[in-house]
Order: C-alpha cells, then structure tokens, then sequence
C-alpha cells in the first residue's frame, strides 16, 4: 500500500446560491514531506470546526482506485488527485470494505487509527457544481474514511502504508455507512457498533438510537 498524493489546502470564500461559504474542500497535491499533528497537516485548515476537523477528523483519506468509478460517473469533472477534499489519495488495498474502524496504519514516520467513514456535506455539491453529487457519493459505497492522528510525524507522497494492527471488533467502514444508510435490521451489528471504542461518541449514540427497545 502507498500514499500517491498529499493534499492540503486552506479556506477560500465563494458565492453559492445567494450565500458566501466559506469552505476548504478544495485540495491540491504538495510535493516533500508534510508535518502533520493531531488536527491537520501543515498548509491545510478547516473552515467549519463544528462539522470537520479535530482529532477524530484530523486526515481524510481517499483510495485512487475509487477514481475510475468517478471518471465514468462524471467525465466532464476535472478529477485530479485531491478532487474529493481528501488529504491522502491511496492506493494498495485501503478500500472501503477493506478496512477496520479501529486499524493503526504507519505512514511515513506518523502513525493513525481509522475512526469514521466520510460523510458528504453540501460543499461537496459546490465542488462540483451539482447538489446531486451528495446522494450519489452516499450511495456509492467510495465514501473514504478518516484519520485519527496516534503519533504526529511527516509523510510524503511515495510514503508505503504499513498496517500496524488490526482492530478485533471487525467492523469495516462500508459497515458503517450501510448502518447509516439502511435499515435498522441488523441489531446485533448495531450493538457491537454503538460499543465501538475507536468510532467517535457522536457516531456511538447516533447508533445507540436506533437500537430496539422491546419493552417500549
């Protein structure tokens, strides 16, 4: 597994129906090592500290592999590395269906943990012009996912991702968002997830809801 590309990029402020948003979605790749603590990386920012960013968001991260799909979806869209907002473009493995919530992977002298599935927001519809974009990457089952940052260090595009640990509870990021996404029939997948100590607290209770209350 290796990181192709790291991508950073700091807010910028645009007219969207009527509004100015303010919003850093637009990434773009850097070249050299890139420090990074526990809440970003160097060159980057986050614009809305009440949905992205903090140490459960710190880095988010986007297999190339996912790329072809888009290309097909959206050939008009110009899809350079970094298109989607992520901060690690990947390739190698780290798929969606692939990884845990809960992995420690080791890249450069950095180590992460994976702690949520990317959830779209409506700035995604401003990168790309089109408020379709949002149930369509929803739905595509390529969400990515984010980094948590265990230990802050450097990485560089060419960097190898070395998984480190595999979390035991088995829960892949896909799982996550077909939670999120369909029903709630599967209960006993509810349980372990609302229990999941790596998956942030919002996303616990979130979970915790939906869980069935016989006596109710």
């Amino acid at each position: 597994m290796k990181l192709l590309s790291v991508n950073v990029g700091l807010p910028r402020e645009l007219e969207w129906k009527g509004r100015t948003i303010r919003t850093s979605i637009f990434k773009a790749p850097v070249p050299g090592r890139v420090h990074l603590t526990k809440l970003n990386l160097d060159g980057d920012e986050q614009s809305d500290l009440t949905v992205h960013g903090g140490v459960d968001k710190a880095v988010y991260v986007y297999p190339s592999e996912h790329y072809a799909f888009w290309r097909d979806e959206l050939p008009a869209a110009e899809l350079g590395w970094g298109a989607f907002g992520e901060n690690f473009t990947t390739e190698g493995g780290l798929d969606d269906r692939a990884v845990h919530i809960g992995d420690r992977f080791r890249v450069g002298s950095a180590e992460f943990v994976v702690t949520q599935p990317r959830m779209p927001c409506f700035k995604l519809g401003i990168r790309f012009g089109r408020a379709d974009i949002i149930k369509r990457f929803l739905h595509s089952g390529r969400n990515g996912f984010y980094f948590a940052v265990a230990k802050e260090g450097e990485v560089a595009a060419g960097d190898s991702i070395e998984l480190i640990a595999r979390d035991k509870n088995g829960v892949t990021v896909a799982d996550i968002v077909e939670l999120y996404t369909a029903d709630a029939a599967k209960q006993d997948l509810l349980q372990r997830v609302s229990e999941l100590p790596a998956l942030p607290e919002s996303w616990r209770a979130y979970f915790r809801k939906r869980l069935w209350k016989p006596d109710a």
